[in-house]
């Protein structure tokens, strides 16, 4: 039976490590976020106000040519980052920090709001969740030029909203991960519940 699980958490989580790994272990077909083809974002990164509505319009519209892509896909599949995210935590804060402004938020959320009332949701929500000290030593590392400059308050944002709304997600059933203090790549224990608690859903 086709399933779809969603992946969602704050930049360097460690989303994208978990894709991995979920699609090796259980043979699923992966569905990556559109990060290195938006021709917005290094422009985003080095001047925000500019930039920030043109780049969450590009991941608005690409999220939901990949959210179509997945209802055509006959198998099982995994999605890194999902089109809810874009708007309810990177566009919100955004907007709440004045890079967005009120009549551009209100257009972007008509646009949103249309998107998700015509998409299925994912049958399992996994949240991946670190604190913004982890998240800053995993960016360091991957050597993103264009995210090294992230300040660690508009992390620390992005993991409030992130609280925020999962507090009130209620489209699907909902795994959390707290990444800085579970390893299920080497350590055999917590790779073991980690299997069992997604292979409830497949």
């Amino acid at each position: 039976m086709k399933r779809t699980i969603a992946v969602a958490g704050n930049i360097g989580a460690g989303k994208s490590d978990l894709v991995k790994f979920l699609c090796r272990r259980f043979g699923l077909e992966p569905f990556p976020e559109p990060f290195d083809t938006n021709p917005y974002l290094a422009d985003f990164y080095r001047d925000m106000k500019t930039f920030a509505f043109r780049s969450q319009v590009y991941f608005l519209t690409h999220k939901f040519r990949i959210h179509r892509a997945i209802e055509r896909e006959p198998g099982t599949v995994v999605q890194d980052r999902t089109i809810y995210e874009d708007a309810e935590i990177f566009a919100r804060n955004l907007w709440r920090q004045r890079f967005i402004d009120k009549r551009d938020f209100a257009t972007y959320t008509e646009l949103y709001e249309t998107i998700r009332a015509a998409i299925a949701p994912p049958d399992l929500m996994i949240y991946v969740k670190a604190p913004v000290r982890t998240l800053r030593q995993r960016i360091r590392k991957r050597g993103r030029t264009m995210e090294q400059e992230i300040p660690a308050s508009y992390l620390r944002r992005l993991n409030h909203l992130y609280e925020a709304w999962f507090a009130r997600y209620d489209l699907s059933p909902v795994e959390t991960l707290a990444t800085d203090k579970i390893d299920y790549v080497t350590d055999l224990v917590d790779r073991l519940d980690l299997l069992k608690r997604i292979e409830r859903y497949l």
